[in-house]
């Protein structure tokens, strides 16, 4: 599903943040980046998505090559990509319901299946009863679960999480794991970006650890590995 090789990544500032990176993420895994504050890893997943793009080295996503492509592909390829942040980023004017749509509407898809699918998305992550309320309205943890509604309402085929729990207490922490595995368990490829030691510690999935822009760790039912 993933394949980067040789992946090095210098910003203009001549900061390097990866630094010759070579890993496979094969389809259905579940795999937390790990590494202290400023190793990469943020680097790391904008680069699975073409928000940062290589300065050398391969990048194969879902069978895209990412730096073959053009700009006015990228948004296809996102398609297949659902992405989830730590702060939300849901639209404040729009309902729960209409934050998910959303992602649907921007895509075309017919007005007749935005609605089953909105619904079945958010029967998934327990938010069905919320779907006309606003963000505003919502407890962080409902906010996250409202995003990860909208990131996996065009079924794609990996799901990136950027330190999704970070804002939220450990028992709401863990209904968002108990959600991000039932969106594993159906297929879903998903990486996530973490700090939090008790999560990965207690999942036992793959854990990659980046420091200083290289992969300092590769290990199935791996643990966080840190002081926090």
């Amino acid at each position: 599903m993933i394949v980067m090789k040789d992946v090095y990544k210098t910003y203009p500032n001549g900061v390097t943040a990866i630094n010759g990176i070579s890993v496979n993420i094969d389809q259905g895994e579940f795999v937390y980046i790990v590494g202290p504050s400023g190793a990469g890893k943020s680097t790391f997943i904008k680069l699975m998505y073409r928000e940062e793009k290589p300065t050398k080295g391969t990048i194969i996503v879902n069978n895209k090559n990412l730096s073959e492509l053009k700009e006015k592909e990228i948004p296809y390829l996102r398609r297949d990509i659902g992405v989830v942040f730590q702060d939300f980023k849901l639209l404040p004017k729009l309902t729960v319901y209409e934050n998910v749509a959303f992602a649907l509407e921007v895509i075309e898809e017919p007005p007749r299946n935005i609605r089953k699918r909105v619904m079945e998305v958010l029967d998934i992550v327990g938010l069905k009863n919320k779907a006309r309320s606003a963000p505003s309205e919502l407890s962080g943890g409902e906010q996250q679960r409202a995003a990860i509604a909208r990131a996996i309402v065009n079924r794609p085929k990996i799901l990136i999480a950027d330190e999704p729990t970070g804002n939220l207490d450990p028992e709401t922490s863990m209904v968002i794991m108990d959600t991000l595995e039932t969106i594993n368990s159906s297929g879903t490829t998903i990486l996530m970006a973490t700090h939090s030691k008790s999560i990965v510690n207690a999942m036992k999935k793959r854990v990659i650890a980046i420091e200083n822009g290289i992969i300092a760790r590769d290990e199935q039912r791996g643990e966080y590995g840190y002081e926090v």
